[in-house]
């Protein structure tokens, strides 16, 4: 039988047809007609005004931070709960990143610490430059009280929306998507997520001048003149236009793909719910979530085995899984950073666990997974 991955591209056809497109009319790179369409597409689907396509959400985040003018001696708030990237754009820029404690709602960002401690470093004049809040595993972070904290305080504020195209967020008594948050916004378009453009990301922003200024230093900073003119340090973070045609094509169909993540954690949620131990990633009631991936924590002592005895046993008939994210301020990459709390974050990597969840997997192959789990218990 053939390996099941975790989230592995999901291709229906009509990218190659946009890809032919591209190819034939002699927009090939660094931009074209399908970068621009590409940016107006994404901007409308997520509500925002302007966006730029990117080389990968990473270059969004650092151009995020550049934007704002986070650099050397500044301090950047994020979710310990991450992938490292989102950290390793904060060090491009020269500033400190710390790390902020998972709450067990959404297994974003606690907004209630992030708002008493914000309130504290207003005290001590130790605010952060920005806090980056990251929408994780396909759901929202709690924006509103998140916003309100940093709004308070003069923190700008940058949604990580990589893992969350198509996710919403109720505020207001409006659903708005994911993306819409913050003074910026970053995508990404990486080969595992829910659309990709094999590798790519985006800035979204409502400010025409910030997401121009993103657009400048991702162009190697070229000024507007005859001559090779840079007046900054640039850099080379543009998407190309082949890559951009891809993109247009997974777009028009992120409606499918979410809807069929959602019905994939569904059938897990049934299968395996009700065994002992067992607890899924919750969706909370404040927006609707993409399931970019299931996940779940494993009780040991109530399931009978450990989580990693989960994940070898799925290996060994050829499923790919693994843990939640390893929490930032454990990574050695990080050590000394600092850290507010983080006990919640290190208790979700000890006992989390994501399967295989892309929309391209069927009730069959789906079956194979939830056979292996039941009989690890």
């Amino acid at each position: 039988m053939a390996r099941l991955y975790l989230s592995p591209p999901d291709l229906t056809g009509r990218e190659l047809v946009m890809l032919g497109e591209a190819v034939a009319s002699g927009w090939i790179a660094p931009l074209g007609p399908h970068v621009d369409a590409f940016e107006a597409e994404a901007a409308q689907r997520v509500g925002v005004p302007h966006a730029v396509a990117l080389a990968s959400g990473t270059a969004a985040l650092h151009l995020a931070l550049l934007v704002l003018g986070v650099g050397r001696g500044d301090t950047v708030w994020t979710s310990t709960l991450t992938f490292a990237a989102t950290a390793n754009a904060i060090a491009y820029t020269g500033a400190t990143p710390v790390f902020v404690d998972s709450d067990l709602v959404s297994w974003n960002l606690d907004p209630g610490l992030v708002g008493e401690q914000l309130d504290h470093a207003a005290r001590t004049n130790t605010c952060p430059k920005a806090l980056i809040g990251v929408d994780l595993y396909g759901q929202c972070a709690d924006w509103e009280p998140l916003v309100a904290a940093c709004r308070r305080h003069g923190v700008g504020i940058i949604e990580d929306a990589a893992e969350a195209l198509g996710a919403t967020y109720r505020l207001g008594g409006q659903d708005r998507p994911a993306g819409s948050f913050g003074d910026l916004a970053i995508l990404s378009f990486n080969g595992n997520k829910i659309i990709t453009t094999s590798g790519g990301g985006m800035l979204l922003g409502t400010r025409k001048a910030w997401v121009d200024r993103a657009r400048h230093l991702a162009t190697q900073a070229r000024e507007p003149v005859r001559h090779y003119e840079h007046n900054d340090i640039g850099y080379n973070y543009r998407l190309s236009n082949l890559l951009a045609a891809v993109g247009r094509a997974q777009l028009a169909d992120l409606d499918r793909r979410v809807a069929a993540r959602r019905a994939i954690q569904a059938r897990y949620c049934s299968a395996l719910g009700e065994l002992p131990g067992w607890s899924f990633l919750p969706e909370a009631s404040f927006g609707r979530a993409t399931c970019w991936l299931t996940c779940a924590t494993i009780d040991p002592a109530a399931f009978g085995q450990p989580r990693d005895q989960v994940i070898d046993r799925l290996a060994a008939h050829d499923i790919e899984a693994r843990p939640v994210w390893k929490p930032l301020h454990l990574q050695p990459a990080f050590a000394g950073a600092g850290v507010l709390r983080g006990e919640v974050a290190e208790t979700l990597f000890r006992d989390g666990i994501c399967l295989p969840s892309g929309s391209s997997l069927t009730p069959a192959d789906q079956a194979r997974v939830i056979e292996v789990v039941r009989g690890v218990a």
